[in-house]
């Protein structure tokens, strides 16, 4: 298991964007396959992005293609959310989330071994 910590929420009006970030810890960084999700209040949690170990593969929720970018930086242990053209509906809680092994097409959040605590994104109308 890794452990995960999420930074770069906050507050931002519609049209905005963000960029989150999650470091990991350990030394097999590369070996996961990296998620983010998200929960907004009342809402289960949702995938948003998810990317391969290597970075070759990608999966995008419908809702935030063409406007969100998942990347990462294996020399830095990072994944990172760009978020862009934020809606009022974006808002919710964002997670970063890992598993070790090949990619897959389950994005389920069982799928998903170790959770970040979450960083609240809010959009504003």
């Amino acid at each position: 298991q890794v452990q995960l910590v999420e930074s770069g929420g906050g507050l931002v009006q519609a049209g905005g964007s963000l960029r989150l970030s999650c470091a990991a810890s350990g030394r097999t960084f590369s070996l996961y396959r990296m998620a983010w999700f998200r929960q907004a209040p009342g809402k289960e949690r949702e995938i948003v992005a998810a990317l391969s170990g290597g970075g070759g593969f990608t999966h995008y929720a419908d809702s935030v293609k063409g406007r969100f970018t998942i990347s990462r930086d294996n020399a830095k242990n990072t994944v990172y959310l760009q978020m862009g053209s934020l809606k009022p509906e974006d808002t919710a809680v964002y997670y970063c989330a890992a598993n070790r092994g090949p990619w897959g097409a389950s994005m389920q959040v069982a799928d998903f071994g170790s959770w970040g605590q979450g960083t609240q994104v809010t959009v504003s109308s």
